[in-house]
């Protein structure tokens, strides 16, 4: 699997620099071959053809972790179903994909590089294939919306309730569509730990892409949504006694708000410290709950920080420098949410303090268009 891994690395190296031509070549060669895929995407395609070399590029990057891409896969498979992808469907895209990048990588293409990516989309169709297969779950759920309210210019909280039982863990994500925005999913965080109701809180915030903007700005209470299976593995360990490390940036307060409502219903001997980080001082939405929280469970600590507002009252600087003025962390377990560089920069930095990877769970989409 190592020299596959390499192989692969390799290969995508002969078109990464032409990797939005090899998205729409695949996109046209797959809808050419079979015209009646189409219907399976959105009416818009940019962000699609965004989202699948981001695809290609993590599997070639990670696809030397045989037992993380395996357990991925098969999630990905059963997450899939909400598209209504068919076993059929994977040797379609197979020659689509493999033609694209072929094309593009031109006469530095071999045929070692030939085997690996066939020897590899095949055990990738394998796996999803498997997923999709051992669900019995619906391909998504129907979801009623409650409330919706605004909790700063661009951020909605918005909580709905599926149709149907939908089982998930405190720290989970899933996919979502509204119908102001049509065959476009995607991934939020839930904000709650499961309840009696059935009932899910999301946080979003408007980045300007469709789907988000939509849900902050036009989402009324009574919508239809569409959720697909809950997937990620930034959940809290069951067997662990050690203190507990959030940090969070944005709306990667979501999935924190979730594992805090877990520990609230249990927890009696692990202290809980909560790092949050915002540009601006008027970034700390629901600060009022946590602070009530706080309040309820001594055991609870927050400590916030602004970037870029040197009148904020509280700490300064980036959150992962903020993480690193305090401490020590060796023995505390870490759970780190938020747009991707604050989460590298705070893998970065627990990494250079000597806090172990395998005591480092983190979200680096939340929110994400």
């Amino acid at each position: 699997m190592g020299d596959l891994a390499t192989v692969l690395r390799e290969s995508w190296g002969l078109v990464d620099d032409r990797r939005d031509r090899v998205a729409e070549r695949f996109y046209a060669r797959l809808f050419l071959d079979d015209p009646q895929l189409r219907d399976l995407f959105p009416v818009h395609m940019d962000v699609q053809r965004e989202r699948l070399v981001g695809a290609i590029v993590a599997a070639v990057r990670t696809f030397g972790d045989r037992e993380r891409v395996d357990a991925y896969l098969r999630a990905l498979g059963r997450d899939h179903r909400k598209y209504h992808v068919r076993p059929e469907h994977f040797g379609r895209v197979k020659t689509a994909l493999l033609e694209a990048i072929r094309h593009h990588a031109g006469e530095d293409w071999t045929g070692v590089h030939e085997q690996a990516w066939n020897d590899v989309y095949d055990f990738i169709a394998d796996r999803m294939t498997a997923g999709a297969a051992d669900d019995t779950d619906p391909p998504y759920w129907h979801a009623e919306v409650l409330s919706h309210e605004r909790r700063g210019p661009d951020v909605a909280v918005f909580t709905c309730r599926p149709l149907q039982p939908l089982r998930f863990r405190a720290g989970q994500y899933l996919s979502v569509e509204c119908g102001y925005r049509p065959r476009l999913w995607r991934t939020y965080s839930v904000a709650n730990a499961p309840r009696p109701a059935g009932t899910l809180d999301f946080h979003v915030r408007d980045t300007g892409g469709w789907v988000s903007s939509a849900l902050v700005r036009l989402l009324r209470p009574g919508d239809m949504l569409r959720l697909a299976a809950p997937m990620g593995s930034m959940t809290l360990d069951p067997h662990s006694r050690r203190d507990v490390v959030f940090v969070t940036g944005g709306t990667g307060l979501a999935p924190v708000k979730a594992m805090l409502d877990e520990l609230t219903r249990y927890n009696r001997t692990r202290w809980v410290h909560l790092f949050r980080g915002e540009r601006r001082g008027d970034g700390f939405y629901d600060r009022a709950h946590l602070d009530g929280i706080a309040a309820r469970y001594p055991y609870l600590s927050i400590v916030r920080a602004a970037s870029d507002d040197p009148d904020f009252p509280g700490e300064h600087g980036p959150i992962s420098e903020v993480v690193g003025r305090h401490g020590p962390w060796r023995d505390h377990d870490f759970y780190v949410a938020g747009p991707a560089p604050m989460v590298q920069a705070t893998l970065h930095r627990l990494a250079e303090m000597g806090v172990p990877a395998t005591r480092v769970r983190y979200d680096a989409f939340t929110g994400a268009e």
